[in-house]
């Protein structure tokens, strides 16, 4: 696809990922780019190997790759960062990763305006990437658990992001542009294999930073906890690695002075028509054809068609962000849902924020199977499917992923052990005596609620569900152990888990309750708690940053959060003696309770009960999910794109580039206000995305039946009569005989 050199219309680089939605957008032209004067080095460039390529583009590339990878790295953890070390809610976390994802496509428009007007693209990466860099410095201090409190560790957190948003944005739009920059006109071809290039390093990038960031949050323990510290310190380091090998090839750039943003003139063009037509809205005076000829009394002829060009395809763009809110939910909503997924593959232990590199990977799957196949067999059949027909394609899959979420969903939670409402209480009871034990269980007015008989030692398969009559009642055990009665009062609290651990001292036994926690495991993690049935305090030791005490006689630990996995050998400790106890296989999602008992012939052992059983559902049922909605992005994203720049005049491509990185912002504040406004659950939330999609799509689908495409020769001035475009930071990437 990249050879054919002759194709006169633009279409998209083949290894380009979701950003489809971002470096898709390094203006692409198909106009005939008109010299100009660039600060030359007193002697030709060097060349990569006596080739026509400049050394410059090394750097260019090498700094993309960390740059991206420092992006997404930071991104992929960040909605669990929220959740898990922040303690913000599901729908805090996933609004504030979506006010960020907003600001970085907000930003590029600010970037593009200093580049062009003031410092000029090398200067704007250079101090924005040191921008970039305080920012992930910022970020990785506030996610240090010795620095501060609750409140340190938030603000350090958003001033991080926005300065991260900042820097990335202000960029974005300048990167790959000034790549084109180190290419004389006469190296087209090359020039064009340069951006297959760029966009692979974008790609590659995304995808390894996204595999990898996941694992060291959650295979390295810091401070006895997940490593985000870490986690967002190595894309720091990355992006820190990309400002410096960037600056490396400072002597050797080309460097075009700033020349102003054609996206300015167009604001002032379409400004000036408004203005001017209502200050003579007097009856008086003869209409216009056109809104925009109210600006024919300053702005020229052919920057006016331009304009009116430009507002067919903007007007098309009305529906787009809707889009963007579904697509753009694979990193929160679509995260938090695998967070009560089973992520162990049997070969693999899935973490919940690495189902994210399914995106990328499918993409490079994905755009050579629609372009060289699917559209190839669909053309052969005689189906008339155009670029309009395709997006709304695009939007009925990302639509149907949805729904595949809702059900997904839907099917967690049958799974998922049921909450405690009001006035109710979930209550387990566990037999450490060494015979059966009959277990009643009356009310405040001797009431039978549960009467049941336990085995010593049974594994009790669920909690029973007892009613109250206020928020907090007393509840009277009786407990027949041989032909002995034991009567013992308990008051519990309504809307928690309770077990009632029965012991035994001697001939008698007695009871204790013990108030379970409400959310024993998180992030696919795995708890474990002990009884200590010795007389001896026990020193236990399950990693190098994890150990506990449990105290003597029925000594009863809390809750600890471990990694999931084979544990045949855990170091215990008492005043006089060193033992292991082995508590083999923990799934994750699962909570244990250990009981530690006395072995006649060897060292102490430990029994082994779900407290709570593993999430069951398989992490892998989100892959058809994915599937759908990366075919509707690659449909989508890459159709949209093409059809809008063949649309539009080629000195108006920069001005697309900003409105369709609007339309990424707009979408992800969608998301923002649905999460902190709708106050459905989350399956109904995905099905509520999904209707709202479909109903776009029939809308857009109704605008563009009635659209009438523009030829591209049609878009074509003659020569003499053409305005020079601008040439700012939304440089021409490309001539007539080109195409990425």
């Amino acid at each position: 696809m990249l050879e054919e050199s002759e194709s006169k219309e633009p279409a998209m680089n083949p290894f380009q990922k979701n950003e489809s939605k971002e470096t898709l957008f390094s203006p692409v032209s198909t106009e005939e780019v008109r010299p100009r004067p660039l600060s030359l080095p007193k002697k030709p460039p060097p060349k990569i190997c006596g080739s026509n390529y400049p050394l410059s583009i090394a750097f260019i590339v090498v700094n993309e790759f960390c740059e991206r990878f420092s992006y997404y790295g930071m991104k992929a953890v960040l909605t669990l960062y929220f959740l898990y070390f922040l303690h913000w809610s599901e729908d805090t976390s996933t609004s504030i990763y979506h006010a960020f994802s907003s600001l970085c496509y907000f930003t590029p428009i600010l970037g593009a305006a200093i580049a062009d007007s003031w410092l000029g693209k090398f200067k704007t990466i250079i101090y924005l990437s040191l921008v970039y860099v305080l920012g992930h410095v910022v970020k990785s201090l506030g996610a240090l658990p010795i620095i501060g409190g609750q409140m340190v560790h938030t603000v350090l957190s958003l001033v991080g992001l926005s300065l991260i948003a900042l820097g990335t944005g202000g960029i974005k739009p300048c990167v790959a542009a000034f790549g084109g920059d180190q290419f004389e006109e006469k190296h087209a071809e090359e020039r064009t294999r340069y951006f297959s290039v760029f966009y692979l390093s974008i790609n590659a990038g995304s995808l390894i930073s996204t595999f990898i960031t996941p694992m060291l949050r959650g295979d390295v323990q810091c401070f006895g906890e997940d490593c985000y510290a870490l986690a967002f310190g190595v894309p720091g380091l990355l992006m820190v690695i990309a400002l410096v090998v960037f600056a490396m090839g400072g002597k050797i750039y080309r460097k075009p002075p700033p020349e102003g943003n054609i996206v300015t003139q167009v604001a002032k063009c379409i400004w000036f028509a408004i203005s001017n037509r209502f200050n003579n809205r007097s009856g008086d005076i003869p209409k216009r054809q056109h809104w925009l000829d109210w600006a024919a009394e300053k702005y020229p002829k052919q920057l006016i068609m331009d304009v009116k060009a430009l507002t067919r395809v903007l007007f098309l763009y009305i529906p787009l962000p809707m889009f963007w809110a579904l697509l753009d939910q694979q990193g929160s909503r679509w995260t938090l849902q695998a967070t009560r997924m089973n992520g162990n593959l049997g070969f693999f232990v899935l973490q919940p924020d690495q189902m994210q590199v399914l995106n990328p990977l499918l993409v490079l799957i994905f755009i050579p199977l629609f372009d060289l196949v699917i559209y190839r067999l669909v053309s052969k059949c005689g189906i008339n499917f155009s670029s309009l027909r395709k997006m709304a394609v695009g939007m009925i899959l990302a639509s149907l992923a949805f729904a595949v979420a809702a059900a997904v969903e839907i099917k967690i939670n049958r799974m998922t052990s049921l909450q405690p409402g009001p006035q109710e209480i979930f209550l387990k009871a566990l037999n450490l005596a060494d015979d059966e034990v009959k277990v009643t269980v009356l009310g405040d007015e001797n009431n039978t609620l549960l009467e049941e008989s336990i085995r010593s030692f049974q594994k009790m398969p669920r909690y029973a569900q007892l009613h109250l009559k206020t928020k907090s009642q007393d509840f009277h055990f009786y407990l027949n152990y041989h032909n002995l009665s034991v009567y013992t009062k308990h008051s519990m609290e309504e809307k928690n888990w309770y077990s009632l651990i029965i012991l035994e001292d001697g001939k008698n036994i007695s009871s204790m309750m013990v108030k379970d926690e409400e959310n024993k495991t998180t992030n696919g993690m795995t708890a474990v708690r002990f009884v200590n049935t010795l007389h001896k305090e026990v020193n236990i030791s399950l990693g190098a940053d994890i150990s506990l005490s449990v105290g003597e006689d029925y000594g009863v630990s809390a809750y600890t959060t471990v990694h999931s996995g084979e544990y045949p050998v855990v170091h215990c400790r008492t005043e006089d003696k060193d033992f292991s106890l082995n508590i083999g296989l923990l799934d994750p999602g699962t909570a244990y309770l250990f009981v530690i008992i006395n072995s006649t012939n060897h060292d102490p052992q430990a029994w082994k009960m779900e407290d709570i059983p593993t999430n069951r559902l398989s992490i892998a049922w989100q892959l058809p999910q994915y599937a759908l909605v990366t075919a509707g992005e690659v449909m989508f994203s890459v159709t949209g794109l093409e059809f809008s720049y063949s649309q539009a005049p080629a000195s108006m491509k920069s001005v697309l580039q900003a409105a369709w990185l609007l339309t990424v912002a707009v979408g992800n504040i969608i998301v923002l206000v649905v999460a902190q406004f709708s106050g459905l659950v989350q399956w109904a939330e995905f099905i509520l995305f999904s209707c709202l999609l479909l109903v776009v799509c029939l809308i857009f689908s109704i605008m563009g039946h009635y659209y009438v495409p523009i030829k591209p020769e049609d878009l074509q001035e003659p020569a003499d009569k053409q305005i020079p475009p601008t040439q700012g930071n939304m440089i021409n990437l490309e001539t007539k005989k080109t195409k990425l």
